[in-house]
């Protein structure tokens, strides 16, 4: 099941010219404003209850299975697994319908989201891109320790760890505050598998190929091996990527995708293009290539990144 990218959380304006479309979910009544974004199997669009008058995200997960209706709702049970200022909170949910395959009917999952204005990082990146207007280290950090504190959240939940599988910063919404929350929690999974065999593999390697943007894969998702083990270090390669993009305004394998070329090939040759002209300090570009290493087992955990991040912050606020 694809899932959407968060990128149009913030779009003013209809896609398309927008119904007023009123919707019942668990007993609330929610007036639909716009589409904010669609996907191969979802959409979310811009809801507001009618008896409070706030706005809300409202995803809408058609299922054509009993299988797609147990990979929805567990978007719905990590989401309860993890309390984080920094992860997404569900505000409500109702299926409608039964799904049949063989009879050919559908159902459908409604989840009420928080509804953040200001969009994504990926939103807010890109504004920035037009004018060069790098964003100044101290910021950078300060965003990047609550996207490490969300992850941390994530990787340490009951009663078996999680990994995201799809961090990336159209996943990474802001709050009024200038928060940053990490969304979309449909591709995460338990964060420690044993591969034993071929099967395995395949199996992994075709979900990495659905549910995690190329740009941001870790290494060891584009060609599994035979006989391994994955654990949560597959985001922290992904955050590595995120901080990059903060700093430069894309993934540091955009580029290489743009022009066509293997990212496959790129991710495994380890090669991280710092630019020359770079405003950052040396600890920042460490950072990244800290986070960026090819071999998952030399690459840290998440309380390691968060440690080194505060103590660049400290350096940071001492030089100032």
């Amino acid at each position: 099941m694809q899932s959407i990218g968060w990128t149009l959380i913030m779009k003013r304006g209809c896609l398309f010219s927008c119904r007023k479309e009123t919707l019942n979910i668990n007993g609330s009544r929610y007036t639909i404003r716009e589409r904010l974004a669609t996907g191969g199997f979802s959409l979310i669009d811009l809801g507001e209850n009618s008896s409070t008058r706030r706005s809300y995200a409202i995803k809408r997960i058609t299922c054509h299975s009993i299988d797609d209706q147990n990979i929805a709702l567990r978007e719905i049970e990590n989401c309860r697994k993890i309390d984080s200022e920094n992860v997404i909170r569900v505000v409500d949910y109702e299926l409608k319908g039964q799904a049949d395959i063989v009879i050919n009917t559908t159902s459908t999952l409604f989840i009420v989201l928080p509804y953040y204005k200001h969009g994504s990082l990926a939103d807010h990146l890109q504004l920035r891109s037009r004018k060069q207007d790098h964003m100044p280290e101290a910021q950078i950090l300060q965003i990047f320790l609550g996207v490490c504190e969300g992850l941390k959240a994530i990787h340490e939940a009951k009663p078996v760890p999680l990994a995201h599988r799809d961090l990336k910063t159209a996943n990474i919404c802001l709050s009024d505050s200038f928060e940053p929350i990490i969304v979309d929690l449909g591709s995460m999974t338990e964060a420690r598998l044993q591969i034993v065999g071929q099967t395995d593999a395949q199996r992994l390697q075709d979900e990495a190929e659905e549910r995690s943007s190329i740009v941001y894969r870790a290494p060891e998702l584009f060609t599994v091996k035979t006989y391994c083990t994955i654990d949560e270090r597959s985001d922290i390669w992904s955050l590595g990527c995120v901080l990059y993009a903060m700093c430069y305004f894309n993934s540091p394998y955009d580029p290489i995708y743009e022009r066509g070329d293997s990212v496959a090939l790129a991710v495994l040759s380890g090669n991280i293009n710092i630019p020359e002209d770079s405003i950052y300090t040396e600890d920042m570009h460490e950072l990244i290539k800290y986070m960026l290493r090819t071999d998952p087992m030399e690459r840290p955990f998440i309380f390691s990144v968060i440690e080194r991040t505060h103590d660049l912050i400290q350096k940071l606020e001492g030089r100032l």
